[in-house]
């Protein structure tokens, strides 16, 4: 009987080893072939581990009830949005099944009110073309209805910018560096580039931090440098400059920028040199004459009564003296880093600022002239599709590109450990991030954006997306009814 027992010890022992071995050999495979694929970043970064994170990502669809949010519950972007993106970025099945996890009777819910004689797909038109700057020496024309919205060279790692280049050239649209300056990064790809003057004026500043006409001249001299936007506020932080940690200045960033190596990096709360609307009509006009470029500006709408005096005084010099465009951020707009109070609780949100400027733009007869340009959370059709229904003329977005990248909403982008590599300087972070996959995923988001808007806009019984009208939305009601969106924003000013 003991020889029995020390045999069966034996036998299982010796089991024990060979399993134990085969797993040793299954990770070893497993390590090889993560740090060695250019698909996914979180596998090349964290071999074996990082494979942890899609077996419990399907877990979440069984046991979502019990353990996970729902799909429409998490923030500041839910499962299903983010799913719809990684999808679309890699040209796979974006149908779903059984029924919309989306509740019809929340308050607030957009409906498209479908025609009963869509439009056929041999009817069907691609965006028209837009003018931005009838009255420059070099206007800006374009069909792209979806654009890359302003990210810096600093907040954004080297192979996440070259990515988004590439994936914006592929795409045919435009990319907005934010207001960290114009790196090399930004023109490799041959996108259109919009320059973004921030308030501390990266890039354009002379010694003593003032915008220098020279540099604009030099920047403008890149002929992919299409636009310039002058940025007064941001959605996440209304009233506070950009802010970029000193360990994310590197020698390189501090350079483009103007500013010392290593040391934090943040921008005023707002340009010295505006004071009032008649101020930034002043800049804004000295910037175009400069550069001989479209140049607008960016903001976030809180107290609007100086739109009114920006929109008359418009009037008093000449239709010329406008802004070419005005790009209107949402309060729950995302940036890098920002106090939480200001993320939170300050500025109006996209839903009410956009169409109150584009009603006050029709009142003083100005909204041919100057083109509105939307951002938000706006990362999937239906939205897109809202806001040019709303009166955008374009969209951008910073964050749905960055899902495209392979963000994975770490919330980590202040602290340069992102797991993706998207926005940290760790070397070692951004070796899973391969620039020419991303930007061929940036590209294909690009595309089922721009298709899927068509398709409602089709279902809706007009021949492209930018055809979208008030008319065409309803919204639900605080009753579970809903109200026809030309009604409901018919006298808001």
């Amino acid at each position: 009987m003991s020889n029995f027992i020390v045999f069966s010890i034996d036998v299982f022992a010796s089991l024990f080893i060979v399993v134990l071995g085969c797993l040793v050999l299954v990770v070893i495979y497993f390590y090889i072939s993560d740090v060695t694929q250019s698909k996914q970043a979180i596998r090349r970064n964290y071999p074996v581990i990082g494979r942890f994170r899609y077996f419990f990502e399907r877990q979440g669809e069984f046991f979502r009830q019990y353990f996970f949010a729902m799909d429409r519950e998490e923030m500041p972007f839910n499962r299903a949005d983010r799913s719809w993106v990684y999808k679309a970025a890699k040209n796979v099945d974006r149908t779903t099944a059984f029924g919309s996890t989306q509740s019809l009777e929340v308050t607030g819910t957009v409906m498209f009110m479908n025609c009963a004689f869509p439009t056929l797909d041999e009817e069907a038109l691609e965006p028209s073309a837009v003018t931005l700057g009838p009255y420059c020496p070099n206007p800006y024309i374009t069909k792209s209805l979806f654009n890359v919205s302003g990210m810096s060279f600093g907040a954004l790692s080297k192979p996440a910018v070259r990515a988004l280049s590439k994936g914006a050239k592929l795409a045919g649209c435009w990319m907005n560096t934010g207001e960290g300056g114009l790196s090399p990064y930004h023109l490799e790809g041959g996108a259109d580039i919009v320059f973004q003057i921030g308030t501390a004026k990266y890039g354009v500043r002379d010694e003593q931090g003032k915008l220098s006409h020279d540099k604009l001249k030099q920047i403008a001299a890149h002929e992919q440098v299409k636009m310039f936007e002058i940025k007064m506020s941001q959605g996440a932080k209304p009233g506070k400059g950009g802010m970029l940690p000193g360990k994310k200045v590197t020698a390189e960033i501090a350079a483009i920028r103007g500013i010392p190596e290593g040391h934090d990096s943040i921008s005023p709360n707002g340009h010295p040199e505006v004071k009032n609307p008649a101020d930034l009509l002043d800049m804004i006009t000295s910037v175009r004459e400069t550069t001989g470029k479209p140049t607008g500006f960016k903001a976030v709408i809180g107290a609007y009564a100086w739109l009114e005096t920006l929109f008359a005084e418009i009037n008093h010099r000449g239709i010329e003296s406008a802004p070419d465009f005005i790009t209107i951020d949402s309060a729950d707009g995302g940036t890098g880093a920002a106090p939480q109070p200001l993320m939170d609780s300050v500025g109006l949100p996209l839903k009410e600022s956009l169409p109150l400027v584009v009603n006050m733009l029709e009142k003083h007869g100005l909204r041919e002239r100057i083109k509105v340009i939307a951002s938000g959370k706006l990362i999937v059709p239906s939205k897109v599709a809202w806001a040019l229904a709303l009166g955008a003329d374009f969209v951008v977005s910073a964050r749905g590109h960055m899902f495209a990248l392979g963000c994975i909403q770490a919330l980590q982008c202040n602290k340069d450990t992102c797991p993706t590599g998207i926005t940290t300087h760790n070397e070692r972070l951004q070796r899973g991030l391969d620039v020419n996959d991303k930007a061929q995923r940036v590209a294909n988001y690009n595309k089922y954006i721009h298709y899927g808007a068509g398709l409602i806009a089709h279902s809706c019984g007009v021949f492209s997306a930018r055809e979208l009208g008030r008319q065409h939305v309803r919204v639900v009601q605080e009753n579970g009814l809903s109200e026809p969106l030309d009604k409901m924003y018919e006298n808001y000013q």
